[in-house]
C-alpha cells in the first residue's frame, strides 16, 4: 500500500513555536538554512528512489526559486503551505484568500506546474476555521491536508474523520481532505504522522503504527516533516524549556530515522495516493 510522504518547506524561524520571539519583519535578517536542509532531504529521497509532496511556503519560494525548480525537476509534487506562515485563526476570509492566491501564483510561476494541494501552517484548519475550505476550493485547490483529528493545544478537530475523504464545503464547493494520521487505542486517539511525534517516539512505534493503518484498517498513512527537523546546527532562540523541547527534541536523529523508515514502506506524493483512492477527479494533475 502506498503511504503519503510530505514535507513542509519553511525556515526554522517560521515554526509557530518561535513566533513569540521572532517577528515576521525580522525574518529577512536571519540566517537562511532551508536550502541546505531541503537538499539533504532530496538526496535521501533520490537514494531510495522515493517521490514526495513538498508543501512550500510562498515566502521561501520567492527567495529560493532555484530550490523549487530543483524539487519539481526531481519528480516531486509541488504544493502550497501558504505565503506568510500565518495561522488561519489570525486571518479573516479576505486575508486568507489573498495569502493563498499569492503563494499559489508564486509556486506555479516558479515551478511551471499546477499546484492543487494545500497545508495550513500549524494545521490551523480547526472547527472554528472550517470556512477556510471554501476559500481553498475557490482558489483552485483540489485537496487539503491540514486537519489533525485530535485534541491539541494549538490545532486539531477531535472526532473528525481519520482517513482521506471528500468534503462538501458550505459554499457548495468540494475538496478532498487528507487528514494527518492517527491510530485509535482504547480511550485514545494518538498522533503518529511525523514532526515532533516522529522525533520523540521510537522508530519501532512509528513502524508499528503505519503497519496497523495499512494492514488492519486498510488505509494509507501520511507522514510529514520540516527541513529544520534534520538540522541540529540551527540557531537557538531564546524560548522556554518546553518550547525548546518541542522544537528541538531529537533533531540530530531524525535524518537517520527517516532513511530507515523509507526502507520499510512504499511512499508516494499525497496527490498520487488520493488519485489512487479515487478522491481526485479524473483529469486533475497528479
Amino acid at each position: 500500500m502506498k503511504n503519503a510522504l510530505t514535507f513542509d518547506i519553511e525556515e526554522y524561524f517560521h515554526a509557530e513555536a518561535l513566533s513569540g520571539v521572532v517577528r515576521p519583519e525580522d525574518w529577512s535578517g536571519l540566517e537562511s538554512r532551508v536550502v541546505d536542509s531541503t537538499r539533504r532531504l532530496l538526496d535521501i529521497l533520490d537514494r531510495e528512489q522515493v517521490r514526495a509532496t513538498f508543501f512550500i511556503l510562498g515566502w521561501v519560494a520567492e527567495r529560493q526559486p532555484a530550490l523549487v525548480r530543483e524539487i519539481e525537476s526531481l519528480g516531486h509534487e509541488i504544493a502550497c503551505h501558504g505565503y506568510a506562515h500565518r495561522m488561519i485563526q489570525h486571518l479573516n476570509r479576505h486575508e486568507l484568500a489573498e495569502d493563498v492566491k499569492r503563494a499559489k501564483k508564486v509556486l506555479e510561476d516558479v515551478a511551471g506546474t499546477s499546484v492543487i494541494g494545500y497545508r495550513a501552517p500549524t494545521f490551523s484548519v480547526v472547527r472554528e476555521t472550517l470556512w477556510s475550505l471554501d476559500v481553498l476550493s475557490e482558489a483552485g485547490f483540489r485537496y487539503d491536508s491540514s486537519i489533525f483529528p485530535v485534541r491539541h493545544d494549538r490545532y486539531g478537530i477531535p472526532g473528525a474523520p481519520r482517513f482521506p475523504h471528500r468534503v462538501r464545503t458550505a459554499g457548495g464547493g468540494e475538496i478532498a481532505e487528507f487528514p494527518l494520521s492517527t491510530i485509535c487505542l482504547p480511550g485514545w486517539r494518538l498522533q503518529v504522522a511525523g514532526g515532533g511525534y516522529f522525533r520523540l517516539f521510537p522508530l519501532a512505534w512509528t513502524r508499528w503504527a503505519i503497519r496497523r493503518l495499512n494492514e488492519r484498517e486498510r488505509q494509507p498513512a501520511i507522514i510529514y516533516l520540516h527541513p529544520w527537523e534534520i538540522d541540529p546546527e540551527q540557531p537557538r532562540m531564546p524560548v522556554g524549556r518546553i518550547t525548546r523541547f518541542r522544537h528541538l527534541v531529537n533533531v540530530g536523529k531524525t535524518e537517520d530515522k527517516l532513511r530507515r523508515l523509507l526502507l520499510d514502506f512504499d511512499f508516494a506524493p499525497a496527490a498520487e495516493v488520493l488519485a489512487d483512492m479515487g478522491l481526485l477527479a479524473a483529469g486533475e494533475p497528479r
